[in-house]
């Protein structure tokens, strides 16, 4: 949190770098003061820490605290059943006061990768410029290159259009948020219990997704969503998502599963075409969100977070701590329903992720070796040109650092 801008994404160089740093709790009446011990200079001005990381650092104490009490010490939710994680994924929202909000339907969350290059950046820039100017809000994961491009662009728009409140939304996860800290950009940040818990959220909160290039992590994000797209109790819902970036990028979307499913056993999800940013498709994907808004069951919860009547299965919500057991477990095999098997390679990507960045799986990389992930031949073979590509094209790590695969395939 508090090493927000610093060119580095591995957790564990983080904190043995400030392996000195300490923090603690002081009591008051009134509420509670952090402590702060041997932290980042860069958090500070004039000995003074900067207002919107102090901002983001309460956000932090705020919802640990509320998760830690209310979610998982309160027994008011039984994290196993579908019902009861999107009833605690609401409970977390509505304590960050992200839904309070009374307008129209105007959130755009926006998808992609930390570890993007120059033209990228600028084409996510540039597309929330545009959505800026339509008055419309921004989500992302918070953190920098294709989560903070778009925020940034969207500030400009707004304030061509005098817009005074937009918001510029960050949902994160603990594991996740050393690596990726929250931008400077993000005016309310929330932070919920896992990954599992925090795609949900994404999901069901924003009206329309907008996925830029981005590495393993974008595309966990991507198969999340076809996961539920091809559930067969989704096929008639309307879902507007928009596959986008720059004609220099092209052959990143090709490859992904959401642009070409045939081969890797799915049937196309509708909604998906990588395709620039056009008026005419926006407007299109936004009567799909008003459809989708209008036809949510009536009760307060659904009509606050849009996706109302959408099925989430138990593969798509139960939450799974990636470790070389479960990495090696995993099913990807054709001989399984679409939706599962989307599910089953969302967990594959989400362990890479894991080894990647989270500090207790580079630790396990570090004593076991690399993940294993065997499975049908064909999948594997393009799960192997597909990761191949990523790290061709730097999008596993940030620039200056050397990528060794957290991952070994076997067929």
């Amino acid at each position: 949190m508090l090493n927000s801008g610093a060119p580095t994404d591995n957790a564990k160089e983080i904190f043995d770098r400030y392996r000195d740093f300490d923090i603690r709790i002081v009591r008051h009446p009134w509420g509670v003061k952090l402590e702060v011990q041997n932290a980042p200079a860069a958090a500070f001005v004039d000995g003074e820490m900067i207002r919107g990381i102090k901002e983001h650092l309460f956000a932090v104490l705020r919802d640990v605290v509320f998760i830690s009490n209310e979610i998982l010490a309160s027994g008011r939710f039984d994290l196993t059943d579908r019902a009861s994680i999107t009833n605690a994924v609401f409970h977390v929202l509505r304590n960050a006061r992200l839904l309070d909000y009374k307008a129209r339907p105007n959130l755009v969350v926006c998808w992609g990768g930390h570890s993007i290059d120059a033209q990228e950046y600028q084409y996510t820039k540039n597309v929330g410029y545009e959505l800026g100017l339509r008055g419309l809000d921004v989500c992302t994961g918070c953190g920098p290159g294709a989560m903070k491009g778009p925020m940034k662009g969207a500030t400009i728009g707004h304030a061509k259009q005098r817009i005074e409140h937009g918001r510029y939304i960050g949902i994160t996860e603990p594991g996740i948020i050393a690596a990726e800290p929250p931008n400077p950009i993000v005016s309310q940040l929330a932070i919920m219990p896992d990954i599992e818990k925090r795609l949900e959220a994404f999901v069901r909160f924003g009206h329309g997704i907008v996925v830029f290039p981005g590495g393993a992590g974008t595309a966990e994000e991507i198969l999340y969503l076809t996961g539920i797209l091809l559930d067969p109790a989704n096929r008639e819902q309307p879902f507007p998502i928009v596959l986008t970036g720059p004609r220099d990028s092209a052959a990143y979307s090709s490859r992904l599963p959401a642009s070409s499913p045939a081969p890797w056993g799915a049937r196309r999800c509708g909604g998906w075409s990588p395709s620039s940013m056009t008026r005419r498709r926006w407007r299109g994907a936004w009567c799909a969100a008003w459809t989708r808004y209008a036809s949510s069951a009536a009760t307060a919860a659904t009509r606050t977070t849009s996706t109302g009547c959408c099925r989430f299965s138990r593969s798509s919500s139960s939450p799974s701590r990636s470790t070389h057991a479960t990495m090696r477990a995993l099913q990807l095999k054709r001989e399984q329903p679409p939706h599962e098997l989307a599910a089953n390679l969302r967990r594959a990507f989400s362990g890479i992720v894991t080894g990647n960045v989270k500090e207790y799986g580079i630790q396990a990389i570090e004593r076991e070796g690399p993940y294993e992930l065997s499975g049908d031949p064909s999948i594997m073979l393009l799960l192997d040109e597909l990761l191949a590509a990523f790290i061709a094209q730097r999008r596993m790590r940030l620039p200056g650092s050397t990528y060794r695969p957290v991952y070994r395939l076997v067929a």
